[in-house]
């Protein structure tokens, strides 16, 4: 995973209050199961609270909306009528649906926003984790699939009971994106946009050239491997699952599923990061490429203009031609 490496110390902006050199200010929120934080500079106060009105208001609005979490969101509702009937959906709903559908193609099936009755099959968060069987990977990849949505003006139908969406996929790096143009559409053009470790990076921070990020090395979690520069509204996100997984029988199984083939991803990758021009991109790339592993991930990435990637394997790594023009001095 991808962690701010920024050694500034922003401070949030107080009423009355202003600097001319446009001080590093930091906002922080719990939303959509992680921390939420943006570091901006500005030296307009009223600039800065307006701004972080509007973040906190979308983010939370956003996760009331679409979160599989949430009993009264959209999308449980979408969830709860599967097989039964229709649901109604405003176009907000339906661009988003529409989304989920080009991530389908573009990814050759790899992002699925139906693979949720995957995801809960292998729940590495129960106390006690277990193996699913063949038969119940076969049940469960039964009710997967994007093909099978049904959609039609204003509405949306899962044909099948059991079958559900789930926007985890790509829904953070979705919102880090939307967060930062409210950054820029509120005249703030620095600020870093950090959901859970999914970035985005306008500008650069008071008198540096460019916001640094830490890797993570995932040999050692909570420890730092390289660091990158990154400005210019790049995005970066990274893909592992050294963290979240479970092992049974001396097995390890991690949490990122395959829906192709209903099993987790056991390829050897260890981590996928990917600097692209946009949060959502650098994620979608990412967890893609994690899933294709060696050498079909690295060239999905360097299919995308403009987009870099490494990938640490267990007794390799592999990267695009440019990733490293962006490793920062240490």
């Amino acid at each position: 995973m991808a962690m701010i490496a920024q050694s500034s110390r922003p401070q949030p902006p107080t009423p009355g209050s202003s600097t001319p050199a446009g001080p590093l200010r930091r906002l922080a929120f719990p939303a959509m199961g992680t921390t939420c934080e943006v570091q901006y500079a500005t030296n307009d106060v009223a600039q800065g609270l307006a701004f972080e009105r509007a973040a906190v208001g979308w983010a939370t609005a956003f996760e009331a909306k679409y979160s599989r979490f949430r009993p009264d969101s959209l999308v449980s509702r979408i969830n709860s009528a599967a097989g039964r009937e229709w649901v109604a959906i405003d176009p907000e709903m339906e661009q988003m649906l529409k989304l989920c559908e080009t991530l389908h193609f573009m990814t050759h099936g790899v992002l699925d926003a139906t693979a949720l009755p995957l995801i809960r099959l292998w729940n590495y968060k129960a106390e006690q984790p277990v193996v699913p069987t063949p038969a119940q990977i076969a049940d469960a990849r039964r009710l997967v699939g994007w093909p099978k949505v049904q959609r039609a003006p204003g509405k949306v139908f899962l044909p099948e009971e059991g079958m559900a969406l789930d926007f985890g996929g790509f829904g953070k790096e979705y919102a880090v994106d939307m967060v930062a143009q409210l950054a820029l559409d509120h005249g703030i053009a620095n600020a870093l946009v950090d959901f859970g470790h999914d970035l985005r990076a306008l500008g650069a921070p008071p008198g540096k050239p460019a916001w640094h990020i830490g890797l993570e090395d995932p040999a050692k979690p909570g420890t730092v491997s390289a660091s990158v520069a990154l400005t210019g509204g790049k995005g970066i996100a990274s893909s592992g699952d050294y963290i979240r997984c479970f092992t049974v029988a001396g097995k390890r199984y991690g949490h990122i599923i395959d829906p192709r083939t209903g099993s987790p991803v056991a390829n050897g990758c260890l981590q996928a990061t990917v600097i692209a021009g946009s949060c959502l991109q650098a994620g979608v790339l990412s967890t893609t490429a994690f899933v294709m592993g060696v050498p079909k991930g690295i060239e999905f990435i360097q299919a995308c203009p403009g987009a870099e990637g490494l990938l640490i394997m267990s007794n390799a790594r592999a990267q695009t031609r440019a990733f490293f023009n962006y490793v920062a001095a240490t």
